[in-house]
């Protein structure tokens, strides 16, 4: 199978967009498009102004992201080989993954060299997300080889995400080769959870905190809080230590799924609690409540650059009040998956805490994304967690 490649035209971009590539990110804007192919999206070749070929690069003619570098060489051929190469190359460096897990990212987009595609594996079955007008048109080829490559059972795409409007394709959840069940029942560092690749979050869990949820188990004891709990991921990984767990969180819905969990793995010292989290920290305090382990791993409270004065607030509020509540010597884990929020803001943001708590807090180790999510350096877009942990020293 081979993905449809657009020869009508040939791109021609700027010494901008051609600077931007040459430094290693992949991404040309419309701006810097000074001829465009035809209206049809698929897989163009690209040259410079001077009429050099820079390569072969995904199309997307309603986007403000034009053109996606897929292969700097233009004599490549772009066809299913192509493809089922470039995965196996991509899959391979999940290898050691297998030995402490069944469900992690098989494809990271940008950072793995497939601009706009992911892909996650859930034991046996694949989640995929095409998030470009030129990807998808070579949906057929992409396919093909994840199946062949892995041996699943089935690929569901879950093209839901609003980026897909923009890229102007329908938004569907949809299966692609074989059948994928409703729910899943994966495993990480021995513990036990359900996804919900049809309807979960992102493509059916959690997968980019699989390395720091270990890193958090590892050091729990005592009393443990779980803020923004969700389905108890974190908690789950706490309880195997800790004498008493609370997962806290404002969905009943997802308290739900955790309690079941929790089941799952025999557990039965977690307590689940409706509640906002700001309220429930700042009703804690007065109470003059300790903990020995919290974890603060909210939602992305920066959802876009304006919003980002307004979640800054919001993540040194909730890290101060969880700074209080730390008995002596206690751990703090505290992450951002706000793309938004950079690494020097996340730390700028946790100094202004610790000061605030009148606590001696210390930093012990700062977190990223695990093995299978790579953050390319030249491209911030794959990097977005930001994670520390803690101690309270008095």
């Amino acid at each position: 199978m081979t993905a449809i490649i657009n020869m009508s035209m040939t791109a021609i971009i700027n010494a901008r967009g051609a600077r931007r590539w040459a430094a290693g990110h992949p991404w040309v804007y419309r701006s810097d498009v000074l001829r465009p192919p035809d209206d049809a999206p698929g897989i163009v070749l690209t040259e410079d102004n001077r009429g050099r070929p820079l390569g072969w690069a995904l199309w997307s003619p309603k986007s403000e992201i034009s053109l996606r570098l897929l292969e700097p060489n233009a004599s490549a051929t772009i066809d299913g080989v192509w493809w089922r190469e470039r995965l196996q190359r991509v899959i391979e460096r999940r290898a050691p993954l297998r030995e402490v897990a069944n469900a992690y990212r098989l494809v990271h987009g940008e950072g793995d060299g497939c601009p706009s595609l992911v892909c996650d594996r859930y034991d046996r079955w694949l989640v995929v997300q095409l998030m470009s007008a030129g990807l998808e048109t070579a949906r057929a080829p992409i396919i093909a080889a994840l199946a062949e490559i892995t041996g699943c059972e089935g690929v569901l795409a879950r093209n839901d995400a609003s980026l897909r409007t923009k890229e102007g394709l329908a938004r569907e959840t949809v299966v692609l080769y074989g059948s994928v069940p409703p729910e899943i029942e994966v495993q990480e560092y021995g513990i036990r959870y359900v996804a919900a690749p049809w309807h979960g979050q992102k493509t059916g869990a959690f997968l980019d905190q699989r390395a720091n949820r270990a890193l958090v188990g590892s050091v729990a004891r005592g009393q443990a809080l779980d803020c923004f709990s969700y389905h108890g991921s974190f908690a789950l990984h706490l309880a195997g230590r800790a004498t008493h767990v609370t997962a806290l969180d404002i969905s009943a819905t997802a308290l739900a799924r955790a309690a079941e969990n929790a089941r799952l793995n025999g557990l039965s010292n977690i307590d689940f609690v409706e509640a906002d989290t700001f309220e429930f920290l700042r009703a804690r305090e007065r109470e003059r409540e300790r903990y020995d382990v919290i974890v603060v791993d909210p939602p992305a409270f920066a959802k876009n650059r304006n919003s980002l004065s307004g979640a800054l607030r919001g993540y040194k509020d909730v890290n101060l009040r969880a700074m209080r509540l730390l008995a002596p010597g206690g751990s703090l884990y505290t992450a951002s998956c706000s793309f938004h929020l950079t690494k020097p803001l996340f730390l700028e943001m946790l100094q202004a805490a610790a000061a605030d708590s009148g606590r001696r807090i210390a930093l012990r180790e700062l977190t990223g994304q695990p093995v299978d999510h790579p953050e390319v350096l030249t491209i911030p877009e794959t990097g977005y967690i930001k994670g520390a942990l803690l101690e309270a020293l008095d």
